[in-house]
């Protein structure tokens, strides 16, 4: 048996996340794959994936796999899979893995990108990879405030209450603010994330570029471990996966 390893591109506008849900009406990435895969196969497929993104979420660097039988090539189920998924899920590549490779399990990092377009001016071309947020930013204490994030801390003020998991400590290891016209990137790269950590982290950095807080505001929250210190979590909707570390 062969343990495959995908690289994926998708389009999360259309989906209800990653995860496959018990309820079929609940169209995901995950289910989606499965069935394409199984079609092709003709075995019952689990498909293994490095983080469970949320409805409306991107990637273009996301790591799956998965166990088969085929004879199809390794490297020529890249195409073969591609004809089977809708336009919206694309598999960049394929190869044959370790039997021990585990997306999730073996990943060492993840970098993730949240872009807001900070105007008044809405788009049509690009509007489902964007958040638009009409007033005016401060860029300058935005990436003041970014450098508290760095390093390794306790994100309990970070995540969505509900979240089960054994610890809250996370390591950020580098984040970015890049502003092109009215375009402003969040890149983030850290060992692992907490549910919705990416969008409370962005939305808390928003109140500083609004002056609402000072820079300083985010050894605060970090300390205090209260959600309810932290920023809103904005939509999913500029949020993409880059890339998987291994």
């Amino acid at each position: 048996m062969k343990n495959i390893k995908l690289k994926l591109e998708y389009d999360g506008a259309n989906y209800c996340g990653w995860q496959k849900q018990k309820n079929e009406k609940f169209i995901t990435l995950q289910g989606t794959l499965e069935k394409a895969i199984s079609n092709i196969t003709k075995e019952k497929i689990e498909v293994i994936g490095a983080s469970r993104t949320d409805s409306g979420v991107h990637a273009k660097g996301y790591i799956c796999n998965f166990f088969t039988n085929t004879k199809i090539p390794p490297e020529n189920l890249q195409k073969v899979i591609n004809n089977n998924l809708p336009p919206d899920i694309v598999v960049l590549s394929s190869e044959e893995a370790s039997s021990e490779f585990h997306s999730r399990f073996c990943s060492k990092g993840k970098t993730y990108e949240y872009t807001v377009l900070n105007s008044s001016q809405p788009i049509a071309i690009g509007r489902n990879y964007i958040f638009q947020f009409k007033n005016k930013l401060n860029i300058d204490n935005m990436k003041m405030a970014s450098r508290y994030f760095i390093g390794t801390h306790d994100f309990s003020a970070f995540k969505t209450k509900g979240s089960s998991i054994k610890t809250s400590v996370r390591t950020i290891s580098k984040f970015e603010i890049n502003k092109k016209g009215d375009f402003i990137k969040f890149i983030i790269t850290g060992d692992g994330f907490l549910y919705n950590m990416v969008r409370i982290m962005v939305g808390t950095l928003i109140e500083i570029g609004l002056n609402k807080r000072e820079p300083e505001y985010i050894k605060y929250v970090i300390k205090s471990k209260d959600r309810t210190k932290a920023g809103k979590c904005v939509p999913s909707s500029g949020l993409c996966l880059k890339e998987v570390f291994y």
